[in-house]
């Protein structure tokens, strides 16, 4: 039992480590996409507003990473227990369950719907695509709807499937189980039920990525931005083993070293998608402009030194 506990402490501790990293490169890129938005304004460089054009869907992509990452926080068993973040047991189980809802329901599909239409955005007329105002909007819109079935059904699995718990057997709770007490101390599970309906929506989500990439690599050129999209498209994919490892961590027990293992695994795999997703969708196209933008104000400067 010592030997669980000090393992789950220290996947405790690096998961909040490498959660504090993802999210303080999710501050720098939040602080330059707005730094930007009101540098092109002040500057007046309305050709650069082109590529800054989805920059409310981009900090809103921020935001939702955020999320994400204090739902993945909250659900650690190394904050729970006497002494820790939480010790009562009923809160414990309602943490579990508003992580299963939170971050299975909403975070992790907007997430990735947003990285999805971000890169297709690339591909719409610019009187439709980003230089639209209204295409923020529409595509914020977009992402809550299309993530209300998947809220409405985690909600369904922890609350109305799970309203017969006592008369369940344990096999039956792999379904729609939440949490589990182990060692006195509650464990976050995954639901079977959750697993399922997050793996079929990374499958139609890595067909519809696969296909904007494609296209897109048929109209591009440039072997720098060739690479951008296929490591896109690498981030999509693997998120198919993610919730394929999120299904096997219903077979050991949960909060051994086994579970514990394969939650952590789910987990990296997923933090690597979400950080490529950012790099390359976020942090890369706002440093690509501030270069064409000093590049412009180098040639704007030289042109006005020779009327001079």
């Amino acid at each position: 039992m010592h030997l669980i506990r000090v393992f789950t402490n220290i996947i405790g501790v690096v998961t909040i480590a490498l959660i504090s990293i993802v999210s303080i490169l999710a501050l720098i890129c939040l602080c330059r996409s707005v730094y930007f938005q009101l540098w092109i304004k002040r500057r007046g460089y309305q050709r650069l507003s082109y590529f800054n054009g989805p920059w409310l869907t981009r900090i809103t992509l921020i935001l939702v990473a955020f999320w994400w990452g204090i739902g993945e926080v909250i659900r650690l068993t190394f904050l729970n227990g006497e002494g820790r973040f939480t010790s009562d047991q009923a809160w414990q189980v309602n943490l579990c369950k508003f992580y299963i809802i939170s971050n299975l329901g909403f975070a992790e599909p907007g997430l990735f719907l947003l990285l999805a239409f971000l890169l297709s955005a690339a591909l719409q007329k610019q009187e439709l695509g980003t230089l639209n105002r209204k295409w923020n909007r529409k595509t914020i819109r977009a992402v809550f709807i299309l993530c209300s079935p998947s809220l409405v059904w985690e909600a369904c699995v922890v609350f109305v499937i799970s309203s017969d718990d006592d008369k369940a057997s344990k096999f039956a709770k792999y379904w729609y189980s939440a949490s589990t007490v182990h060692n006195g101390n509650v464990t976050c599970t995954y639901p079977l039920l959750s697993s399922i309906f997050l793996g079929a929506f990374y499958i139609i989500l890595t067909i519809y990525v696969m296909i904007v990439g494609g296209q897109m690599l048929s109209l591009v050129i440039n072997k720098g931005l060739r690479r951008r999209i296929y490591m896109l498209i690498f981030a999509t994919v693997i998120l198919l083993p993610r919730a394929t490892l999120l299904g096997f961590s219903v077979l050991p027990w949960p909060g051994e070293i086994a579970h514990e293992s394969l939650v952590f695994v789910s987990f990296l795999v997923l933090m690597l998608a979400a950080m490529l997703g950012i790099m390359i969708l976020v942090y890369f196209p706002v440093a690509d402009t501030f270069a064409i933008g000093d590049q412009e104000h180098i040639e704007m400067q030289a042109t006005r030194d020779i009327i001079l």
